[in-house]
């Protein structure tokens, strides 16, 4: 018999019954929509109180209360980039009931702050270990913080104007390719490159930036794989939706997994904890998961400033005010920090130099109203056939996400989604002046932008590469020309297309795929190189099938030749000398192979730079694995290590970091390249990947499969804070349990939300 627990939860109805089953999932179950969101947020502060109030506390601004002065910066660039517009209109873009749901959502998050403040339930330990309390959450806080979703492409036009500006288009060329191709480079007229800083972007990062995670900028780190497969290409005659979406490899984990049942509602999948609804996962009548779709909806602008006027910027024939406001930051141990934030007409100053006359603001298509991002997701997830589907996804706003779908009647689709910034006259590839020269002309229509619809090909898949359609004048209906590589997307087209008896296990073990398509193409070049000294490094690789296991010795040899040598070398052939470094891809970031493919077909890959490198990585390998190359496996090196915010909260004072800020290390394989993202650094730790995935059986959803590691719960004391990160490593899942009667049969404990008295 299950365990069971009761709660008053001040605002319901009536009860709520939640059945959590052996995986940590909880099953809501309520008489009205009310009332299950209420319980949706209550339960997520039950699982994952430290980790919203964080969330909360970083969008807001409002580190530096709890955690002291290193967190005034943050907190003044974090309300740089909250959304300042006005509530009825915010709320009214999300469509019906929106405002309503997440009130009952934030009322289920305060109800469980009540209790824990009143000593009915414990606050995690991270609330003691700090030493402060959980705050309470306003409806709007959930809207108006924006800097936690995925921005682009503020960071490429930056650092494309800096390569210009420092090294000419030969070097931007080499950095990172455009999409569609051929583009032309134009910097835009009135832009002095030489104005811009290099530290331009410092309040935007720290923003955009959990200052508690790693200093290095996201860019290459966040992406995702999704893919429908069509009746007649699987083993059952069901259509098949699988999805990971690849982000920062977090201790708790960024999602949550979720069933939200009431009438008229009956969905199932994850969401971020801090909002209500779901984004990815199945309501019964259709499943649906997202991948980024990489649309430029920032822009850096570059103002003259007025000679005996900083605050006043050049626009059109005159000289125009920036708005100015005075905040005040309340510090915790110190008197509280006011502090300027200023506007211009297209959005927040980011850097001033008074010296040289010149500002610099961000525009951002997700400062508008409707644009929380993730928000969107509330529409579309009662969507109970694709054309519902599509058509609620025209109030999608942010992220710009590749949207798939499938149904049970054997409907497959792809949709992509997102507000798109039409430029009349210039691309968004670099900054622009912000005289009024270079103004947006509202958004692109939803109908703009390509689809498909059950493909001949019998599935679609996306992983954010450039997927528009010849036929797609980019040009004119510009998406961006910044896209991500399409190394994984080649991978899961060319597993998908091999076979028509698709299963939902074969599924899992796509998203897990570690086959290196970099490694396919540079290994057979070895057949330049003769033996000698190198022979056990040239065998140990041609008797390799390139895929990047845990446990090969090849595949920890080709990373640390083909990364720390072979494409650094390649890079500096090309260049000519020494490669800055904002040239060359960092190691952590997902780098397009593209770029060293077509060096080593310009033939810089000579013999002697491929006996060169090799040389040098068979002795790093052997530092750093021993002498034995038998001994050698990857995931000695590549291991999956989380680490709580809380040990970097605590920064060195007060006590030592308890034992639960720290999950693993678990040996790990795969790369930044493989379907089975496994981006790493320096330290060879991975830094990003799937840490959820999720594979939909339509049709016959209690065959479906997930994962969520590390565990399901945020709280250190909890069973499922943990639980699921051995199966994780182990590229294993559960099954997504959906029918009240499995439901039922598998559930470990019950836990009843009632009304007071």
């Amino acid at each position: 018999m299950s365990e069971r627990t009761t709660y008053e939860v001040p605002g319901l109805t009536a009860p709520v019954e939640i059945l959590l089953d052996p995986w940590g999932v909880p099953h809501l179950y309520a008489s009205g929509t009310d009332d299950l969101f209420r319980a949706q947020g209550f339960n997520a502060a039950r699982d994952r109180l430290f980790q919203l109030d964080l969330w909360r506390r970083r969008g807001l601004g409002l580190l530096a209360e709890v955690f002291g002065p290193a967190y005034v910066e943050h907190d003044r660039a974090a309300r740089l980039f909250l959304y300042r517009g006005d509530m009825t209109e915010e709320w009214r873009a999300y469509g019906e009931d929106v405002e309503r749901a997440t009130t009952a959502f934030v009322g289920g998050i305060n109800a469980y702050v009540d209790l824990c403040r009143s000593g009915g339930a414990e606050p995690p330990p991270e609330f003691d270990l700090l030493g402060y309390e959980p705050a309470h959450w306003d409806p709007s806080d959930v809207a108006r913080i924006r800097s936690h979703g995925l921005q682009y492409n503020l960071r490429d036009e930056v650092a494309r104007a800096l390569t210009l500006r420092d090294h000419g288009p030969a070097a931007e060329d080499l950095r990172r390719r455009r999409e569609p191709a051929p583009h032309t480079l134009r910097v835009p007229e009135g832009l002095d490159l030489s104005v811009i800083p290099d530290d331009v972007l410092r309040d935007y990062d720290l923003a955009t930036t959990p200052p508690w995670a790693a200093a290095a900028p996201r860019q290459g780190l966040d992406g995702s794989n999704n893919w429908v497969i069509a009746p007649s290409r699987t083993a059952t005659g069901r259509p098949l939706l699988a999805n990971d979406p690849h982000r920062a490899v977090t201790l708790p984990s960024l999602r949550y997994l979720a069933h939200l049942s009431a009438p008229g509602l009956d969905v199932i999948g994850a969401g971020e904890p801090a909002l209500p609804g779901l984004s990815i996962g199945h309501n019964g009548h259709l499943a649906f998961g997202l991948t980024i779709f990489p649309i430029d909806q920032e822009d850096l602008y570059v103002y003259e400033t007025r000679p005996d006027d900083p605050y006043a910027y050049r626009y059109r024939d005159g000289w125009e005010p920036m708005t100015r406001v005075t905040e005040t930051i309340p510090v915790r141990g110190a008197e509280p920090v006011k502090t300027e934030l200023t506007f211009t007409r297209h959005g927040p100053v980011i850097r001033q130099l008074p010296e040289k006359h010149a500002a610099f603001a961000v525009r951002a298509a997700w400062l508008g109203p409707g644009m929380a991002p993730y928000l969107g997701s509330m529409d579309y997830m009662r969507a109970k056939d694709p054309d519902a589907f599509v058509t609620a996804l025209r109030r999608w706003g942010a992220p710009g996400e590749n949207q798939v779908y499938a149904a049970p009647d054997g409907t497959i689709g792809w949709r992509p989604a997102g507000r798109v910034p039409v430029r009349p006259g210039w691309d968004g590839t670099l900054p622009v002046p912000g005289d009024g020269r270079y103004e947006w002309d509202g958004f692109l229509d939803l109908d703009d932008l390509p689809s498909r619809r059950n493909p001949e090909q019998g599935w679609f898949a996306t992983a954010n590469e450039m997927n528009l359609p010849p036929d797609h004048d980019n040009d004119r209906h510009t998406v961006t020309y910044d896209w991500y590589a399409p190394t994984r997307h080649d991978r899961i087209a060319e597993a998908l297309s091999a076979r028509d008896d698709w299963t939902v296990r074969d599924c899992v073990r796509l998203q897990t795929d570690t086959v290196s398509l970099p490694a396919r193409r540079i290994v057979p070049l070895l057949d330049q190189v003769e033996g000698g000294e190198l022979a056990p490094a040239v065998s140990l690789l041609r008797n390799w099938d390139a895929t990047l296991t845990a446990g090969s010795a090849a595949a920890a040899l080709f990373e640390i030749w083909y990364r720390r040598h072979l494409r650094p070398a390649l890079y500096t052939q090309a260049f000519g000398g020494p490669v800055p470094p904002r040239v060359l891809p960092a190691e952590d970031a997902s780098a397009d192979a593209r770029v060293d493919l077509e060096l080593v077909d310009r033939a810089l890959a000579t013999p002697d730079l491929l006996a060169t490198t090799l040389r040098a990585a068979f002795a790093d390998c052997t530092a750093l694995l021993g002498p034995d190359p038998d001994t050698w496996t990857w995931g000695a090196l590549h291991r999956a290590h989380l680490v709580h915010p809380a040990a970097a909260l605590l920064d060195g004072a007060g006590p030592a970091a308890p034992a639960w800020t720290e999950v693993g290390p678990a040996p790990r394989g795969g790369s930044g390249d493989t379907v089975g993202a496994a981006a790493y650094g320096g330290d060879f730790r991975q830094s990003a990947g799937a840490t959820f995935r999720l594979v939909v059986d339509v049709g016959s959803w209690d065959e479906s499969l997930a994962m969520n590691a590390p565990g399901q719960s945020g709280d250190p004391r909890s069973g499922h804070y943990a639980d699921l990160f051995d199966e994780w490593a182990a590229d294993g899942a559960f099954p997504l349990l959906y029918s009240r009667e499995q439901v039922e049969k598998h559930a470990v404990r019950t836990i009843t939300l009632a009304p007071p008295g």
